[in-house]
């Protein structure tokens, strides 16, 4: 467990336990299947997220995916909500001391946090909500960076698994889900973000009307040596579960198609073309 500490008013990690913490588990992460990851009950003291929980912000009036792979799901960039203590553990999310957790638990230097939080922050998801299994976009163009990991702690007390929303980690060739997490208070999920990284909570909530499924979500980059140029550019790549009447993707598809086959200098035209 990690422990936040008063500094001043400021609640902040200690560097010295954060370097233990992820040594102490570094073994475990790095030989998970399907793709190095972890799942840590208790992952943090829970007064901070009992605070976060109790000033998380109101979804009315505000816009949500709501196509077929991703439908009833709201997100809060940290630097909008008007909380103290939220954008504080934000903050202490993308400081020093927990890079240096994150990369004693990875083994993966040089990590780089995102200040804009691009696509993290608060996520919450309402009954019949869903998120289709996916592999993440994997550049930040922004930083001009490639993306390494992902960082979900839950924040749901009294979450029977009949709620649903439990994450799936998919194997590499999509063929079986190998790891099923409920997503239960305290309860944190860490994991690279390769390309055949799929993961999802792809069924509907089950959840009573007035309930909805909360997280934190926050991503981590890195700067290739060989520069971008060298990579496949992704935006989020939905797979379709075999057996399942998941709905491909293809608009996806056809973006990665221009990117793959296109010249640079007709990208944005054969983008235009192919919707």
């Amino acid at each position: 467990m990690l422990h936040l500490a008063k500094t001043g008013g400021y609640l902040a990690f200690n560097e010295e336990e954060c370097l233990s913490f992820g040594r102490s588990l570094s073994e475990k992460y790095r030989n998970a299947e399907p793709f190095p990851h972890i799942v840590i009950d208790n992952f943090m003291e829970a007064e901070p997220l009992r605070a976060v929980l109790g000033e998380f912000p109101s979804n009315r009036n505000k816009d949500f995916f709501d196509r077929e792979q991703e439908r009833l799901k709201f997100q809060f960039e940290p630097n909008t909500i008007d909380s103290g203590v939220i954008r504080n553990l934000f903050a202490e999310l993308n400081s020093r001391a927990f890079l240096s957790f994150l990369e004693e638990l990875t083994g993966i230097t040089g990590l780089i946090p995102d200040p804009r939080f691009e696509g993290g922050g608060l996520h919450e998801t309402k009954r019949g909500g869903h998120l289709g299994v996916h592999a993440d976009f994997n550049v930040n163009d922004r930083l001009k960076v490639q993306r390494r990991l992902n960082l979900l702690i839950y924040l749901n007390d009294d979450w029977p698994d009949e709620y649903g929303g439990q994450l799936e980690l998919w194997d590499k060739q999509m063929q079986r889900c190998a790891v099923r997490v409920s997503p239960i208070f305290g309860r944190a999920v860490i994991f690279n973000t390769d390309l055949d990284s799929f993961h999802g909570h792809p069924d509907p909530l089950n959840c009573p009307p007035e309930r909805s499924r909360r997280s934190i979500a926050t991503y981590y980059y890195s700067a290739p040596e060989e520069g971008l140029v060298a990579l496949p550019k992704r935006t989020t790549n939905f797979r379709a579960r075999p057996g399942s009447t998941d709905k491909a993707d293809w608009r996806i598809r056809r973006h990665h198609l221009v990117n793959d086959w296109v010249p640079p200098r007709l990208q944005r035209f054969a983008h235009r073309l192919f919707g």
